[in-house]
């Protein structure tokens, strides 16, 4: 469900993106309205955060900087969290391979061990 607090977090979500985005391209905020065919007010809103016009011209938006409308509205700082949150689980997935790892090399010992046991037991029945 839509609300006003949905919409203005993607409003500052697509405004960061597309204020990166020109800067990444070196481009006067002027020089991108006009790329997109829209005033420089209305432009400098959108990347504020101030606005959800961004919408209307989402296809011009994309085209004009060349990414999905996926890419124009994703978060990447939850990406980012998202990201941290996997590689932490990831190091500790494999220190507990690890561990795991140790604990059957200790086992394999062991049945070696156990083996020259049964090997002694056999050969001295066998006397």
């Amino acid at each position: 469900m839509f609300t006003a607090e949905n919409v203005d977090y993607m409003n500052r979500i697509v405004g960061n993106k597309l204020k990166k985005l020109r800067q990444a391209n070196d481009m006067s905020q002027e020089a991108a309205a006009n790329g997109l065919c829209m005033s420089q007010s209305a432009y400098a809103r959108i990347e504020r955060g101030e606005s959800c016009s961004w919408a209307s011209y989402i296809n011009r938006i994309c085209e004009f900087f060349q990414l999905t409308p996926e890419e124009l509205v994703k978060d990447e700082e939850e990406t980012i969290t998202k990201n941290n949150d996997l590689i932490k689980e990831n190091e500790m997935l494999s220190a507990l391979l690890n561990v795991y790892r140790e604990i059957i090399m200790i086992r394999e010992g062991e049945i070696l061990v156990l083996k020259a046991i049964i090997e002694d037991l056999k050969n001295n029945r066998a006397e």
